[in-house]
């Protein structure tokens, strides 16, 4: 299934996020948090998590000083939860730091994930994004020019 869409959502009390019902059967078996690079939480499948991590790190030597620092940062700041009865996760208290949550927050579907935004650092994001994104796109759409 394709994570698409964005929805509206707050931590509850006990800092724990109810997940859009349409994609909690695909998260059913558990979930992996982990924190972005841009200020936010990614919420993986397990099995999405692993390919995501197989690519950022496929070529990277883990014996180099640079490749224990995004093994470590990749790994070091993921957590295995699990939804509960109520289609809700807990965000540990890091992640919940790392994306500055202060209110509101809203659930971004990014195709094989998840990204869990403060509502106004996505109001921010969403409104640069949208007076950016045609010239990227057109960026991608000229031919290369000739050497």
């Amino acid at each position: 299934m394709a994570f698409r869409g964005h929805y509206e959502h707050t931590l509850d009390s006990k800092d724990r996020l109810t997940v859009p019902a349409r994609f909690r059967a695909t998260l059913a078996e558990g979930v992996v948090l982990s924190a972005g690079l841009d200020p936010c939480v990614e919420v993986y499948s397990p099995e999405g998590f692993e390919r995501h991590a197989g690519r950022l790190l496929e070529k990277v030597n883990p014996l180099g000083a640079k490749g224990r620092l995004l093994h470590r940062s990749v790994y070091s700041r993921s957590f295995d939860e699990r939804l509960d009865a109520s289609g809700r996760v807990r965000l540990p208290r890091q992640l919940i730091e790392h994306a500055g949550f202060e209110g509101g927050c809203v659930v971004v579907g990014m195709n094989d994930h998840l990204e869990i935004w403060d509502a106004r650092r996505w109001s921010e994001y969403e409104t640069e994004m949208n007076e950016s994104v045609g010239d990227v796109a057109e960026g991608f759409a000229e031919p290369a020019e000739p050497t």
